[in-house]
């Protein structure tokens, strides 16, 4: 009977610190689970030999477990990703190189004390969503033996989902780390492109290529990203992380955010998955969102240019040649996907790129005034019958609402929302603009925390909620004079995308003053330790892009600080240095800047 081990990434750390854990006792007993799960789920292509894992163990013996954060955690890498000495298939023997260094990814967690277990299973060149198209076998639902996993990266989704690892590595181009995810009751991290490098990946368009992680929680994805997202100068389509979305912007979300619900919902034929999601829109709500319906239209129709129009010519670029040689050596499967390719032309793919460009304009202004979206993580599961009937149509049915992610732009987390009548899992998705990851994360965590599911491997939630709140790339910003809605200044908000979320007042802690000079007449707010009063103020947000900009242009003797607002939150806001305050009237009494304004 196999050793139960709780491979959360907290408690490994508690294990191993205690000392009644070592890296060699569970990276062997987790390899001996692989191989015994193998024949039935297909979820590996390569499980490292004892001799191949030596070296990682042996460095690791050198190490004090508090050395490294992720000290002897294991994990799985899907086989469209480099490990050094061991061969990358992209599950296609005939494509099978053995490189000589690691994927830039793969380098960073194993120096950071991760411990690979092996290569895992996939849609052949990460073309497909169902997990099926493999020569090295199909790969089954990790809880329902009559579905599919999902793909294209099914052997990481199962690898966790079945307790064989911590975390695990995927790429998505159209919903490959999201969909098994989903199906799998895992979170799945599409990350911003670029902020999780790509070099040494296997390219399925590497225009649109994201590396991600699957996790049983939000809060590890979290960690995972805060450890390794950095720009590599391996990888040309890197991207820096703004400070904004670091490990830091990880945290509660505060309550009045405004995520998006599309007024086109398709679940195709579905009983449950209304139900299901309209439950997941009343979770969001109860933490504080405001439901905003959406056209969804432009998203269904950029979606639609993945496989439509000519990002086919992309995938071909990297299969095209052994298609052409070894046409044998390719599923049949993915030649009906790729057949069009090379009778695209350029004029096409321009013309494609216009029309993007033209979907992209009208969900950045929705996007605009939202802080998410929500959407199923697919219309409706389908089962390993149906893909056999109908492979080409009954995939593209699981992409509904993944396939416009990248071509767009946006980050993504598939997370678990719901357990279907016959156990199958079901998900959901939360999407926003580049760089806002922590921030869905935090939501994900929240959302996690609030329905409660039982995790994969019987592994829990971390007790203690994030105390911060979670950022996203817009500031909060309190105002109390000149700024607020309609008054002289409020233009300079406006004009850089600020939008008003609630008009509100200080702790009772605050003496207010009308400054000397003008146009226009500017007050000071400043905080006492006795016979304060509360201020009526606004709170706006503008993107951080802009507050840099904002902060430049403040006129001494105002600047920007901390303020206590009435909810016991502290919130940055104009303050006044004490100096100006002797020449200045004292206006208290008027409870706010518009009310001395109209005495």
């Amino acid at each position: 009977m196999p050793l139960k081990f709780d491979l959360r990434l907290e408690a490994l750390a508690a294990s191993y610190a205690s000392g009644e854990l070592r890296p060699r006792q569970l990276i062997r007993q987790l390899r001996d689970q692989a191989l015994a799960l193998n024949p039935q789920y297909h979820l590996f292509i390569n499980v490292l030999s004892e001799a191949e894992l030596e070296p990682y163990l042996a460095a690791l013996d050198r190490l004090n477990p508090a050395d490294l954060p992720l000290y002897g955690v294991p994990f799985a890498i899907k086989d469209n990703i480099d490990l050094a000495g061991i061969a990358t298939t992209a599950a296609c023997p005939e494509f099978a190189y053995v490189p000589k260094q690691s994927a830039t990814l793969v380098e960073q967690l194993i120096a950071l004390g991760a411990v690979p277990i092996g290569k895992t299973n996939l849609d052949q060149f990460a073309t497909g969503l169902n997990g099926t198209r493999s020569p090295y076998g199909a790969c089954r639902n990790g809880v329902h033996p009559d579905y599919p996993s999902g793909g294209s990266s099914a052997g990481s989704a199962l690898a966790v989902a079945l307790g064989v690892v911590s975390f695990a590595l995927g790429t998505d181009t159209a919903g490959s780390g999201r969909v098994p995810a989903a199906l799998n009751n895992l979170v799945g991290l599409k990350a911003t492109k670029g902020l999780l490098s790509t070099a040494g990946v296997v390219p399925a368009c590497r225009t649109l290529d994201c590396t991600t992680f699957f996790t049983a929680s939000a809060a590890e994805a979290s960690c995972l990203l805060g450890l390794t997202a950095r720009l590599d100068p391996r990888d040309a389509y890197s991207r820096s992380n703004p400070q904004w979305n670091d490990a830091s912007a990880f945290g509660r979300p505060q309550p009045g955010f405004r995520f998006g619900v599309p007024r086109q919902l398709e679940f195709l034929g579905c009983s449950q998955s209304p139900a299901l999601f309209a439950q997941a829109v009343e979770q969001l709500r109860e933490l504080g969102g405001e439901a905003v319906e959406i056209d969804f239209a432009p998203f269904l129709q950029a979606a639609r240019l993945l496989y439509e129009g000519p990002w086919v010519a992309e995938r071909y670029s990297v299969a095209g040649d052994l298609i052409e040689q070894q046409p044998d050596a390719v599923l049949p499967v993915i030649h009906d996907v790729l057949r069009k390719a090379p009778k695209l032309t350029a004029v096409e793919a321009f013309r494609a790129q216009y029309q993007l460009q033209e979907l992209k304009a009208q969900c950045d202004r929705l996007m605009a005034e939202l802080d998410c979206v929500l959407t199923p993580a697919y219309p409706r599961p389908v089962t390993l019958a149906e893909l056999a009937a109908e492979p080409v149509q009954r995939n593209a049915e699981l992409g509904w609402y993944t396939n416009f992610m990248n071509l767009l732009d946006y980050a993504a987390v598939a997370v678990p929302g719901a357990v279907m009548s016959n156990g199958l899992p079901w998900g959901v998705t939360l999407f926003g603009r580049a760089f806002t990851d922590q921030w869905l994360l935090g939501l994900a965590d929240a959302l996690q925390r609030l329905h409660a599911l039982p995790l994969v491997g019987e592994r829990a939630l971390s007790a203690a909620a994030p105390v911060n709140l979670a950022r996203n790339d817009r500031a909060q910003l309190v105002v109390c004079g000149a700024h607020l809605d309609g008054l002289a200044l409020n233009w300079q908000l406006r004009n850089r995308g600020g939008r008003l979320l609630r008009q509100t007042s200080t702790a009772p802690n605050y003496r207010l003053y009308a400054l000397p000079g003008g146009p226009p007449q500017r007050p000071g707010l400043h905080r006492v330790t006795h016979a304060g009063v509360a201020i009526e103020v606004e709170v706006w947000d503008l993107p951080s892009a802009e507050l840099g900009s904002f902060l430049t242009g403040i006129p001494a003797p105002l600047g920007l600080g901390k303020v206590e607002l009435a909810d016991g939150s502290w919130l940055t806001s104009f303050i006044c240095e004490s100096h100006a305050l002797a020449c200045a009237q004292d206006i208290s009494h008027f409870g706010g800047w518009r009310a001395y304004l109209a005495h």
